[in-house]
């Protein structure tokens, strides 16, 4: 079968989902990966006749992990002592992990993801990128690729004399080697625009300042003003947790946010993942700069960080996406399970005239978008839009309904639909997933691979889990006892 379009396909379709009520039997004819004409027909053919069409997902943030967390032993926990289990992680293709990460996305509905990068080598970022530029285009995903700047904090937001005071002698070498930088400043500049020579259609670069905590202020200075000379957009983690936010408040005498403010960080271009922690007065002043938030609520109900504070958003006016994070609460990369998680939490805190079915499909496909491929015209179905778009098979969802014309269609997908019910993907008018499979590349043969891949690392290079265990508990005990005394240290380099 020929993925890209030639011949219509036929459904009803919603163009703005919650904005605009659906349009009856429809003919959506694409061409040069776009809509060119959306026709009204008299019904469906059979084939068709519980279709729906819906605008395609994004996922505002993501790491692209192929092996789920839990299947090479990081427990859910507070992301502070979870960051220590990372190191079961096998070294592994980077090309399997990222394009088996990118096929189970596609068939959970999502055309574009922000991928804020873990390096597996942090001297092999290129080719890294090289291969997650690969699988993007292979799969057929718009991903963002957001090059990864650290240089402070690693392991603790601190000096780390507290925390080897903890630790056998023994283990001291192993902390003060992963306190050390792998890049500096100066290469990384030099290696985004390598890594931007790798752009095409499904691939693009941003800055990835890990995050405030884990980056110096002249570091976060230089991106800042090379993301206003250069126009690339800026993806960071900021106030995940509540240690983030002590660290923060502790560090800057006028608040993290102001001196983010100051150095011209604050843009339309930025984007902050999670954002759980954040002061209203804040959201105003992000809200203001046009800054773009990724809530994530599955990674951080699972990682003990809170929830997002979307009563401050919505008061005031801080637009926001939704993301995955490699962290779903089933471990199912299903956005539209994640979806249903957003809406119902949002209704424990605000009203339907606050934030609607339509807000969330705005959030959900429109602003999560824009923090990937920027403004696009993506997000609707419409004629000249990028044809990114899902096809769902409504029949489970109404198979026990009595009168369908009561229902609120909207309110039963959200209450039902999951990625199992998701006939097709299409992303730049080419069909990505079909009947819940990936058909671009062979995500079964792929996940096969990655498996024996990790399982010969770890067969070659085992982790010193007693040694991870202490560093869990001594980074546990530092958080419990230390931080707020160390937090003005000097933690640039120890």
């Amino acid at each position: 079968m020929d993925p890209h379009h030639t011949d219509p396909l036929f459904a009803r379709v919603y163009t703005q989902p919650g904005e605009q009520p659906a349009r009856g039997p429809s003919s959506l004819q694409l061409a040069a990966g776009r809509i060119a004409q959306i026709s009204a027909l008299s019904d469906l053919p059979a084939s068709a006749r519980h279709h729906l069409a819906l605008p395609a997902l994004a996922n505002a943030h993501d790491h692209g992990r192929g092996l789920r967390t839990l299947a090479f032993g990081a427990q859910d926990q507070a992301l502070e002592t979870w960051l220590t289990e990372l190191a079961y992680e096998p070294r592994v293709d980077p090309y399997l992990r990222a394009v088996v990460a990118f096929a189970r996305m596609v068939e959970s509905g999502i055309c574009a993801a922000n991928h804020c990068h873990n390096t597996q080598d942090g001297r092999q970022l290129l080719a890294e990128a090289e291969a997650v530029s690969r699988a993007a285009r292979d799969v057929g995903i718009r991903i963002a690729f957001a090059v990864p700047f650290a240089g402070r904090n690693s392991v603790v937001y601190g000096p780390l004399e507290p925390l080897l005071k903890q630790l056998p002698a023994t283990d001291h070498a192993r902390v003060h080697a992963m306190r050390r930088p792998s890049r500096s400043l100066q290469e990384n500049m030099q290696l985004v625009e390598q890594i931007a020579a790798l752009e095409h259609e499904f691939f693009s670069v941003q800055y990835g300042p890990v995050g405030p905590q884990w980056l110096d202020d002249g570091a976060l200075l230089a991106i800042a003003q090379a993301s206003a000379a250069d126009g690339r957009r800026v993806h960071m983690h900021l106030f995940e947790t509540r240690p983030q936010r002590d660290w923060a408040d502790a560090h800057y005498k006028h608040g993290l946010i102001q001196h983010l403010d100051s150095i011209g960080l604050l843009s339309p271009r930025l984007t902050i993942a999670h954002a759980v922690w954040l002061s209203l007065d804040e959201c105003r002043l992000l809200a203001e700069r046009g800054v773009t938030v990724s809530a994530n609520l599955s990674s951080n109900m699972r990682l003990r960080s809170g929830v997002p504070a979307w009563r401050n958003y919505l008061d005031a006016g801080l637009k926001f996406g939704i993301g995955l994070d490699g962290m779903s609460c089933d471990d199912d990369e299903d956005m539209l399970r994640e979806l249903r998680l957003a809406w119902r939490h949002l209704g424990t805190q605000c009203s339907a005239n606050e934030f609607s079915l339509a807000d969330l499909f705005e959030a959900a496909c429109v602003t999560g978008r824009y923090s990937i491929t920027g403004a696009d015209g993506g997000g609707r179905i419409a004629a000249g839009a990028p044809a990114d778009f899902i096809v769902l098979d409504t029949q489970r969802l109404y198979s026990d309904v009595l009168d369908p014309a009561r229902s609120d269609e909207l309110n039963l997908i959200l209450a039902r639909a999951s990625k199992r019910d998701i006939a097709r993907v299409v992303i730049a008018g080419r069909t990505v997933a079909q009947d819940g499979r990936c058909v671009t590349v062979d995500l079964p043969a792929l996940e096969a691979r990655l498996l024996e891949d990790a399982r010969q690392a770890m067969l070659a290079a085992p982790v010193d889990a007693a040694a991870v265990s202490r560093l869990r508990d001594a980074v546990a005990h530092y958080y419990a006892h230390e931080a707020l005394h160390c937090a003005c240290g000097d933690s640039t380099a120890d």
